[in-house]
């Protein structure tokens, strides 16, 4: 089986990195509404953060970052 052309190999690894960032940023924003509804349960990023052993400025800027609310 012949190996096809560098410039098509570029273009399909290319698309696929553009799907996985997008796929990516998609399950960012759905872990930062769990997170979101973690804070809720919780009552406080603190004690959601205590909870995960996560730092509260990483579950903070987390939902800042991917959330609209």
């Amino acid at each position: 089986m012949e190996t096809p052309p560098w410039r098509d190999r570029l273009r399909a690894e290319e698309e696929l990195l553009e799907q996985l960032d997008k796929r990516a940023e998609q399950a960012r924003r759905r872990r930062a509404n769990a997170l979101q509804e973690g804070v809720r349960e919780f009552g406080s990023v603190y004690a959601l953060a205590k909870h995960l052993d996560r730092s509260e400025t990483a579950i903070s800027n987390a939902i800042k970052k991917y959330t609209t609310e």
